[in-house]
């Protein structure tokens, strides 16, 4: 058998042996794990974020709906409130404002048309602007004065 004699060694295995023979050189560890834990970290960052805008969002649309519930409210009652000063006064024209505990509506017109009588009433809450409106139009019919239509108009 014939023995060749031994290669040099190459660059790469001179780098690799006196890297090793180096006291001050480290393999390094724990790389994959600190990069998992930045990359897990955003990840439920993003998520709590997400889910905490969502709450907000949420909680906004639930206070709108509770301001709508509210002025609708009040505004149906400046409607009964028109309906019986129409009663009582079939000439009766609008044009007040109700006081509703410590809220306020408005009866805005009746106006009549032959058999029948329509009524605007409008309410907002709260008042200003960040509030809900609610205007509604009611037609009544005026000789037994049963409700034909009962509306929301923008």
């Amino acid at each position: 058998m014939q023995r060749f004699p031994p290669k040099p060694p190459s660059a790469i295995m001179l780098f690799m042996t006196l890297r090793h023979q180096n006291p001050a050189y480290r393999e390094p560890e724990g790389f994959i794990a600190l990069i998992t834990a930045i990359i897990l970290t955003v990840i439920l960052l993003t998520l709590t974020i997400s889910i905490n805008s969502l709450g907000y969002f949420t909680r906004s649309e639930i206070l709108g709906a509770e301001f709508k519930e509210r002025s609708s409210a009040l505004a149906e009652a400046c409607a009964d409130r028109a309906i019986q000063n129409l009663i009582a006064d079939p000439d009766y024209a609008g044009g007040e404002t109700v006081t509703v505990g410590s809220d306020e509506c408005s009866i805005d017109s009746v106006t009549p048309s032959g058999s029948t009588a329509t009524i605007q009433t409008s309410a907002a809450y709260p008042s200003g602007s960040n509030g809900a409106a609610t205007t509604l139009e009611i037609e009544v019919e005026t000789e037994v004065f049963s409700i034909e239509s009962w509306r929301e108009v923008p």
